[in-house]
């Protein structure tokens, strides 16, 4: 085949110019078409009717007939000479058995061998045997499967006869053939069988001739069977039955097609008749024969009355063509000849030819046109069916002399003049039919979408026509879908029925695989047709996609309603069956031309849409307009735009044009700018009569908006919104705020007054799970931070500025909260902690004496057990809740993102050279630290001190908790002072007394002046009391600014120092030790307990092991060396401390109850740093420029006080033995600086005066370089040395090394945690030569070189303080301190 045979554009310029010469490419061969009256379209289609009446097989009927007895002897016919009836019509589909058959036909082959059949003759145990064997075969999956699908009867009575002969001959000897009786009589029952099951499965009225056939065989095989041949004739042994041909009765109720004839033209049968009765005379099977006869004649003279060459546009279509033609010509004179057997006779040859029925041979399978047009009847069978064999000898076309005729109509009598054109008007007119005739139904057997336009008998009329006509596939294929484009135009079909009319073209689907090869073959491959089929294709494909495009228009212009009718079908037709075809072409411009009217037509639809919303939910009238109005508009726009994304999501465009994108661009702008005024409008009338628009229909409305604007974004990225959302609705959100800080209090208030503080167990008898040991009110009062904070978070502000800014001033009412559930847990926590006892109640009523007797009762009966504390559950439930609230605290700040907020408001906010900022609160840290030689106020020589501060006005600020028979206390307690401006702070330091008035041992007072504190760096002042000793205090300050992390490090900062003076008020408490009495108004604590386990006189105990004449002397001579006593063994220092370890299991076990692990862990804590300070204070004394009256240890001494705290670690370690898992206090927090510092005294405890001094001044210029060099590096004062020994700078107050414990830096759990570790990690980088001066107290020799160094660190500490003002006034500009304080 050559390249342009291949490529279907190979002949356009033919087309081309056909086209443009307006005329069809038969018009070279053939007159000029004329039109086609009805009249004479339904007298040829009435022709071609008649004809196949007249050649359809003829009906056989039995009648009795004598015969006389003769000698059974077996018929010579053989098995296949049988069945030559049935494989003469293998294209029959009227001969083949139905579907669902072969299901039937193996339930009676089951039931024969079973014995179930009720005729006699199956009864036969040989029989059952040969019905049998041929289950088993039938039973063979590939055979069944064929035998399905083909339903051929010769095959399956082939395969019954090969297997009973089998079955038969088995015993057999050779020679003997008595077998081959019963071989034929067992077909007969198996033909009788089938019989009987088309009859019974009403199967035999569809299928006449079968049965007839079948009949007929049955009688053929019992010719020899007298008795099997008597039964099937009720008998009847005397006579016979014989079959004779019925004649034609030449009636119309007789001929089915032309009864299509007449109902398609809309004719009664009595006009048909007359017609039929006019011409019979002419419409003989004789001039059917001689029409054949003379086109292929004319055919072989390549006249042009038929196609030429020069109706293809390559010649090698033509030869193939005309190759199919002349052995199916050969094939349908033979059907005739075979029907009427008398137009042979004239023949002088008898020799008869036996019909072969593939006599085309393999060439003519190379086009099919005529074998495939006589494939298309689906269950009629044609009307060229072989019958019986005939004589064609004498039949010699070749031979024939040309016939000559006068005009062109008297070519032929069955073919028209133009074929086409009659049956493309025949083919309309049984469509209009069909359409318009409802009760007609598709053919039962109707496997093609063809049938779902035509009824079956159409079908077979439109069949026969191509058949007798000559009309190759293509061109039928062709007239078939320009009548289709027709109807469908004058909107007679559907878009359905177009659809199927193109799959019926390109997928035809015939009886058997090669015929359908064959067929779509010759529809793929273009060469092959004709140029007018070329043409006309092109017309209709053209045609309909105007039509096509026009219903487009008017179908996409509906999208926007409810429910719109679907593009998909118009879609898929033009996408799969035009633009797919290759006869169509289309320009870029023509389509971009519809889409861009496409697109025209969408935005007027959208814009007369979007008005219609407008008036459906905007009211007329100005004053009645609220936000909801906007809100509905607005949703109505966005469930819209929802509805259209939504349903052209998975084909977004139509032809190039965007529904969404045309609603978007329409209405998303109008409705932008109209929201805007509406909103505006609303605004000012609601400001003119007073009132407010409600805090949640801003926030509705802000949330419809910013979707309405994501929306907008999505679809219009280079368009901006019409209005900055955020600015016009900010206003909202700051009256939520504001309205939620003024009910914040409240909430907390209510929060705690519905909780019982009881812990939520789970489960009944199980100990509580650590999630379970908080009460609901810290629960519910983060439920409202979160909802609170989340109400924000919700409506997803896109104004980062603005959103920051709400959060700081959420986080200023989260602090708040705090700052109110901090102090009325902590109120009710004392009550609760410093209750009186029954007994303390009792002695409430006793007078002075009394209480006297009984003090020296108690004292007499001698009570040595300490019992643990009877804590309230409902106290440990207290610290369990503040220790959640710092947790939930920290979670709820990382989710805020301070960090970012930050960063935004720096970012738009001008720098610290443009601006001054404000500060108007100042928040002061004062620590109560320590005090030194205070007076004695008991007759101990002791004191009990607590310290109060008050302000100017004697009002009470702070209290801090007692310590015990002490002159030199060490509190380390923490208040916050919030002050607008300088505030004179007065501190008293009490003694406290169990009866009577507390007695008064000195007051201190100190300015906090904001202009001193500039800076912000802590620090530290030695004020000297006006009687006795003096007070150190580290003071430090803070500007309170509207800044989000100083509001949530305020807060931590407050739950930290709660959960600390809790946890304290838990470890100082512990049950009255033997001298409690009913006059005792408060409780031992427990840091004297461990005191007193932990003291010199417990050391002394221990060592001395019993008390003699010497050890006394001893005790009392001060200048006489001690008596060097046996050291105590590893199990006497261990049972020393068994009493505090007892007294702290008993204690832990009671906590154990109630508190989570956190706070038992911060309890345990406590405790541990509360020994450490008592360890220390046993070896050394506190830092100060003044000589020691405590005595340093021996070596004994210190040995066990080490061998102490190993013990204590160990104990507060709690490592399991077998698991090694630790349960106690962590390793990072016992081993604190404090801790090293006691380890470390080991190395100078016991050097002498000299070596001690020697260190510490080459300690101390190792970290005065240190600061130099840091001081040079730095902008910022260098911090100087640790705490001064009192004097000038220590009443000026001197910056301290020690990192002020900010705000700031208790922003968050993970600040905090990172301070600590820098301040671990300062302590081990710089050491200082503190302990030493601690030991050089206890050496009198060394009273000098203490006061030097005081006067040393004076000296620095002023030029530290001077160098400080200079560098201030340097970054001020030179100009004097004022209130505006720089921004850390």
């Amino acid at each position: 085949m050559s390249t342009s045979s291949q490529n279907t554009r190979g002949f356009h310029p033919r087309i081309d110019s056909l086209q443009k010469s307006g005329r069809a490419s038969r018009e070279s061969s053939r007159p000029r078409k004329r039109l086609v009256s009805q009249n004479d379209a339904y007298l040829f289609a009435l022709r071609v009717a008649y004809l196949s009446y007249l050649l359809q097989p003829r009906a056989r009927r039995t009648q009795q007939a004598p015969v006389a007895p003769r000698a059974l002897q077996r018929s010579s016919s053989s098995i296949h000479d049988l069945m030559k009836d049935f494989s003469l019509l293998r294209d029959s589909k009227s001969t083949k058995f139905p579907h669902g058959f072969m299901a039937e036909l193996e339930k009676r082959l089951t039931g024969v061998i079973m014995g179930r059949e009720r005729a006699p003759e199956f009864h036969d145990p040989v029989i059952k045997r040969s019905f049998a064997a041929f289950l088993n075969a039938f039973m063979e999956q590939g055979f069944k499967k064929r035998m399905e699908k083909d339903r051929r009867v010769e095959d399956l009575v082939l395969i019954f006869y090969s297997n009973a002969t089998k079955e038969l001959q088995k015993g057999k000897i050779p020679g003997d053939d008595s077998w081959k009786f019963l071989a034929d009589r067992h077909l007969a029952l198996f033909i009788r069988l089938i019989s009987l099951i088309l009859k019974e499965g009403d199967w035999s009225r569809d299928r006449p001739e079968l049965s007839s056939r079948l009949s007929t065989l049955e009688s053929k095989l019992l010719t020899n069977d007298q008795d099997l041949a008597a039964d099937s004739r009720n008998g009847n042994a005397s006579s016979s039955t014989i079959e004779v041909v019925v004649p034609l009765s030449f009636e119309v109720k007789d001929m089915p097609l032309v009864q299509v004839v007449a109902r398609i033209f809309h004719l009664t049968h009595s006009q048909v008749q007359s017609d039929i009765d006019k011409h019979r005379s002419v419409w003989t099977a004789k001039a059917a024969l001689q029409d054949l006869k003379t086109y292929q004649t004319l055919l072989n003279l390549n006249s042009r009355k038929t196609l030429r060459s020069d109706d293809f546009d390559l010649e090698e279509g033509y030869e193939a063509w005309k190759k199919s033609e002349a052995p199916d010509l050969a094939q349908m004179i033979m059907a005739i000849v075979q029907s009427n057997p008398e137009l042979a006779k004239s023949s002088y040859n008898h020799n008869t030819p036996q019909f072969n029925v593939n006599a085309s041979g393999s060439e003519a399978s190379d086009s099919g046109y005529s074998e495939s047009s006589r494939k298309m009847s689906m269950s009629e069978p044609s009307s060229y069916v072989v019958d019986q064999p005939v004589d064609m000898s004498a039949i010699s076309p070749s031979e024939a002399s040309p016939p000559i005729f006068d005009r062109e109509e008297d070519a032929f009598t069955f073919i028209p003049p133009d074929p086409r054109a009659y049956y493309r008007l025949i083919l309309s007119q049984a469509l209009s039919s069909d359409l318009q005739d409802e009760i007609l139904k598709a053919s039962e057997a109707a496997e093609t979408p063809a049938l779902k336009l035509l009824s079956k008998q159409s079908t077979e009329l439109l069949n026969e026509i191509c058949l007798r006509w000559r009309l190759p596939y293509v061109s039928r294929v062709i007239l078939f879908l320009d009548v289709i484009r027709e109807k469908f135009q004058e909107q007679d079909i559907s878009l359905d029925t177009l659809d199927v009319a193109f799959t019926f073209m390109k997928e035809p689907l015939p009886e058997n695989k090669k015929d359908a090869n064959l067929m779509s073959s010759l529809l793929l491959d273009r060469s092959k047709w004709t140029l007018q089929d070329y043409v006309l294709n092109q017309q209709i494909l053209a045609s309909l996609h105007d039509a096509l495009l026009r219903d487009l228009y008017d179908v996409v212009k509906q999208c926007y309603e409810q429910k719109p009718p679907s593009v998909g079908p118009i879609l898929y037709v033009l996408e799969h069956h035009i633009y797919n075809d290759p006869n169509f072409s289309r320009s870029p411009e023509d389509i971009t031309a519809f889409t861009t009217q496409l697109l025209e037509g969408l935005r007027e639809k959208a814009f007369t849409l979007y008005k219609e919303y407008l008036a459906k939910y905007l009211p007329q009238d100005q004053e009645s307009w609220q936000f909801f109005d906007v809100i509905e508009l607005g949703k109505a726009v966005v469930t819209l735009a929802q509805r259209i994304q939504k349903r052209y999501r998975k084909n977004p465009e139509i032809m190039g044009a965007n529904p969404l994108t045309a609603l978007v661009e329409t209405m998303l702008p109008l409705y932008s700018e109209d929201a805007r005024d509406i909103v505006e409008r609303i605004l000012q009338l609601n400001a003119a009569k007073g009132e407010e628009v409600p805090v949640e229909d801003g926030f509705d409305l802000y949330q419809e908006l910013v979707e309405i604007r994501r929306i907008h974004a999505e679809a219009l990225p280079n368009i901006p919104f019409a209005f900055r959302i955020e600015d016009l609705l900010a206003d909202f959100v700051w009256r939520w705020i504001k309205l939620t800080e003024s009910t914040i209090i409240a909430w907390v208030d209510g929060a705690v007054k519905q909780d019982d503080f009881k812990v939520r167990t789970g489960t009944a008898g199980m100990p509580p799970a650590d999630s379970e040991r908080h009460s609901v009110s810290v629960i519910d009062i983060f439920a409202s931070f979160n909802q609170t904070i989340d109400r924000i978070v919700q409506l997803n502000w896109d104004n980062d500025l603005q959103y920051a800014k709400f959060m700081t001033a959420l986080a200023k009412v989260v602090g708040n909260g705090i700052a109110r559930y901090c102090d009325i847990i902590e109120q009710r926590f004392a009550k609760e902690m410093d209750r009186m006892t029954p007994e303390q109640e009792a002695s409430t009523t006793l007078s002075r004496q009394e209480k006297w007797m009984q003090l020296a009762k108690d004292a007499w009966n001698n009570k040595e057990k300490i019992e643990p504390f009877q804590f309230f559950p409902e106290s440990f439930v207290k610290l369990n809740n503040i220790e959640f609230a710092v947790r939930q605290l920290d979670k709820l700040e990382k989710e805020v993102n301070v960090d970012a907020c930050i960063d935004v408001i720096e970012k738009n906010t001008p720098p610290l050279s443009h601006r001054q900022r404000k500060v108007n609160n100042y928040v002061f840290t004062i620590k109560i630290v320590e005090a030194e030689d205070l007076k004695a106020c008991d007759t101990s020589g002791f004191s009990d001190p607590y310290v109060v501060l008050a302000d100017e006005y004697q009002k009470r600020l702070a209290k801090t908790r007692i310590i015990y028979s002490n002159l030199n206390p060490r509190w380390d307690e923490t208040v916050d002072i919030t002050t607008q401006g300088p505030l004179n702070i007065i501190a008293t330091v009490w003694d406290w007394d169990a009866l009577g008035d507390h007695d008064y041992v000195g007051r201190t007072s100190i300015k906090l002046d904001p202009s001193h504190f500039s800076d912000f760096l802590p620090r530290e002042y030695w004020l000297d009391l006006d009687t006795q000793g003096r007070l150190l205090l580290r003071v430090s300050m803070e500007g309170e600014r509207d800044d989000i992390q100083f509001y949530f490090g305020k807060a931590f900062r407050t739950l930290k120092r709660t959960e600390r003076d809790m946890t304290r008020k838990i470890t100082d408490k512990v049950n009255t030790k033997s001298q409690k009495s009913f006059f005792s108004n408060i409780s031992f604590q427990l840091s004297a307990y461990i005191n007193h386990c932990l003291s010199r006189r417990a050391l002394k105990s221990l060592l001395s092991r019993g008390i003699s004449i010497s050890s006394v002397s001893s005790y009392f001579n001060r200048n006489r060396p001690q008596q060097t006593l046996q050291a105590p063994t590893q199990a006497e220092i261990m049972d020393a401390l068994k009493p505090l370890f007892t007294y702290f299991d008993d204690n832990f076990a009671i906590m154990n109850q109630t508190l989570t692990r956190e706070s038992m862990i911060m309890v345990m804590t406590r405790l541990w740093k509360e020994v450490l300070v008592t360890i220390e204070s046993l070896v050394v004394p506190a830092l100060s420029d003044k000589p020691s009256q405590q005595r340093q240890l021996n070596q004994q001494e210190l040995d066990i006080v080490f061998k102490w705290l190993q013990l204590l670690f160990d104990f507060f370690h709690a490592v399991d033995e077998d698991t090694k898992e630790e349960n106690g206090v962590p390793l990072d927090i016992l081993q604190s600086p404090k801790y090293f510092d006691i380890k470390t005294l080991n190395f100078f405890y016991f050097d002498s005066t000299d070596s001690l001094i020697r260190t510490s001044e080459r300690m101390a210029s190792a970290t005065a370089a240190r600061q130099q060099t840091q001081r040079n590096r730095l902008s910022a004062p260098a911090a100087l040395t640790s705490m001064p020994f009192g004097g000038a700078a220590g009443l000026l107050g001197t910056p301290s090394h020690r990192k002020s414990k900010s705000i700031m830096l208790s922003r968050n759990l993970g600040t905090m945690r990172k301070a600590k570790e820098d301040k671990r990690k300062e302590a081990q980088a710089d050491p200082n030569d503190d302990m030493i001066l601690r030991i050089l107290r206890m050496r009198p020799e060394a009273e000098r070189y203490l006061r030097d160094r005081s006067r040393q660190k004076e000296r620095l500490a002023a030029a530290a303080a001077a160098e400080m003002i200079v560098r201030q006034s340097i970054m001020a500009g030179g100009g004097r301190m004022t209130g505006s304080l720089p921004r850390r």
